[in-house]
């Protein structure tokens, strides 16, 4: 296999230092194409957790205080490392997540696009003037940070959706604590070691890796020094941070689970729907919140559809992250693959047909073969349930109303796409679906420019794009009075 030695700090970082957990506790991690572990990384407890959000808090009033062009220029810092950097921090990233070493390579790259972006938007922290009702007051409005904000990572993505949260959070002039997935610290105490060779002041971002997320995770939804929590992950976890949270009554934004509709309509290019199909469905093998989990297909086309498909699918390389060529890693773990072999056998054992894969796969343990299932019908759990794995489930559809009606009913709201040749459609159905997210005729939508997130139980808030700095800024209404002569 190719790759480089694993080269990166395995200790938390607080208040600027790398410390042992205050338990002397350690956790390993491991590489899960192949069970070895990597690291043994410092296990965090409620203590190291609070010390974290005592430093944030000491340095919050120096950084926000920060010119906002310095603070540019540390995060643009940050970024070039991240480049310069990125066969590095992709090959950490493969090892403790078992994407493909490519895919990783571009996950960097893509979590650097964030660091480019809000570096250039903390400079367009714009107030502005309101007309007054009298000559001698005038109304001002600035936006100032909202001061400690606290993230909690995901494993499918360990560099970008921490870049996302802290490239905004910081460019707000925030500071931060991150608490990354207890599967995939080391991608998160990388990103905090380029941080201090950036020249980060001590405390702006902390890092706690743990095997104790609800304790941890509790000490930031309830501490009344943080003031924001920003969350990426499951629904379930979302609903229980928000009920924490609302004690000290502090803000939120949630990026939660999905169930992602993909449509495909009878005017459309059918290979170019199945080039999007592969683009959005197999991404990470399958575990992205965005990726597609219910396949609609018209029924005129469904068999030239499905067969484009499967032929697509089964030239697929299933094959250890660092191996080349690899295309399908591992899923991240056996309750991951235990998920979709349970979800596979539901659906075979309703009805539905396994007209590829639908079996785990020789390379190892954690390896399930991408699969395509024909004869899904919508009320069945694989429609239901938010996948997280290679498995494409095929529902054909009669007309555009069917589809709008079936795409919606779920509790989600993350990500829809469609694929038209008619402008009059791709615009009544882009606005008929009930997400936040919408892509016609291209199966990859995410962005630094554009607002990423969800409606319903999808999520709150918006990463990303210009919006993305709201979550992180208060408004502040300040009238002058007595300016008359």
């Amino acid at each position: 296999m190719a790759g480089i030695e694993l080269d990166c700090p395995t200790q938390a970082f607080i208040a600027g230092e790398w410390r042992a957990a205050d338990n002397k506790q350690v956790f390993d991690v491991s590489d899960p194409a192949t069970g070895e572990v990597i690291a043994s990384v410092a296990d965090c407890t409620a203590s190291d957790a609070q010390a974290a959000v005592d430093a944030a808090d000491g340095a919050q009033p120096a950084w926000a205080a920060m010119p906002a062009a310095a603070r540019s220029a540390v995060l643009r810092r940050w970024r070039d490392l991240m480049v310069e950097e990125a066969d590095r921090l992709a090959d950490i990233l493969t090892r403790e997540n078992g994407k493909p070493l490519a895919e990783a390579r571009g996950e960097i790259l893509y979590g650097a696009s964030y660091f480019e972006w809000f570096a250039e938007e903390a400079k367009r922290i714009y107030g502005e003037t309101i007309p007054s009702p009298a000559s001698d007051k005038r109304i001002l409005v600035i936006r100032q940070p909202v001061g400690v904000c606290a993230a909690i990572t995901p494993w499918n993505f360990p560099n970008a959706m921490l870049a996302r949260k802290v490239a905004a959070a910081l460019a707000a002039g925030c500071t931060m604590v991150a608490k990354p997935a207890e599967d995939t610290p080391l991608s998160a105490l990388a990103m905090a070691e380029l941080a201090e060779r950036a020249g980060l002041p001590a405390g702006v971002f902390n890092v706690l890796p743990t095997t104790a997320p609800a304790e941890v995770g509790e000490v930031l939804t309830t501490s009344d020094k943080v003031r924001k929590v920003t969350f990426t992950g499951s629904t379930n976890t979302g609903r229980i941070l928000m009920r924490q949270a609302t004690g000290t009554i502090k803000k939120v934004s949630m990026e939660l689970g999905g169930n992602a509709p993909f449509i495909v309509f009878e005017d459309a290019d059918l290979e170019k729907a199945a080039e999007g199909l592969m683009a959005s469905k197999f991404r990470n093998a399958g575990q992205t919140c965005v990726c597609a989990n219910r396949v609609f297909v018209q029924a005129d086309v469904m068999d030239r559809f499905a067969e484009i498909v499967r032929k697509k699918v089964a030239a697929l390389k299933v094959a250890p992250g660092l191996e080349g060529g690899s295309q399908i890693g591992p899923l991240i773990n056996a309750q991951a693959v235990s998920k979709v072999e349970t979800l596979v056998r539901s659906a075979a054992e309703a009805g539905a047909c396994i007209v590829e894969g639908g079996t785990r796969h020789a390379a190892g343990e954690l390896f399930y073969q991408p699969t395509v299932l024909s004869n899904v019908s919508h009320e069945m759990e694989i429609a239901r349930e938010e996948i997280f794995g290679p498995v494409v489930p095929l529902i054909a559809f009669d007309t555009e109303e069917d589809a709008i009606l079936r795409a919606n009913d779920t509790d989600y709201g993350l990500a829809a796409y469609a694929f038209t040749k008619d402008l009059g459609r791709a615009f009544r159905v882009s606005e008929a679906l009930e997400y936040g997210m919408v892509a016609i005729n291209d199966g990859a939508l995410s962005n630094a420019a554009a607002p990423f997130g969800g409606v319903k139980q999808s999520g709150l808030g918006r990463e990303g794009s210009s919006h993305g700095l709201d979550d992180y800024l208060e408004l502040k209404y300040i009238l002058l009075g007595g300016l008359g002569a």
